[in-house]
């Protein structure tokens, strides 16, 4: 498998907005992500941090999304 990138949550939310998912709240840093067809997941969006490799393959595995298609998106 190969590395997963270090992005920013900003930028994961960004992508996800492109992939058809909605912002549906935010409570402090975490954004809630929801798309039409009921996936769902949470986004910490902390200033000036990166989401490690784990996070960011959970957030994956959440939107069943693989890599290529997240990284078209970004």
């Amino acid at each position: 498998m190969p590395r997963l990138p270090r992005v920013r949550g900003r930028e994961v939310v960004a992508a996800l907005l492109r992939a058809g998912f909605a912002v549906i709240r935010v409570k402090g840093s975490h954004h809630f992500l929801r798309h039409s067809d009921g996936r769902t997941t949470v986004v910490p969006t902390h200033a000036g941090e990166t989401i490690g490799p784990g996070l960011l393959g959970k957030i994956l595995s959440d939107v069943e999304m693989d890599l290529g298609e997240f990284e078209k998106l970004c």
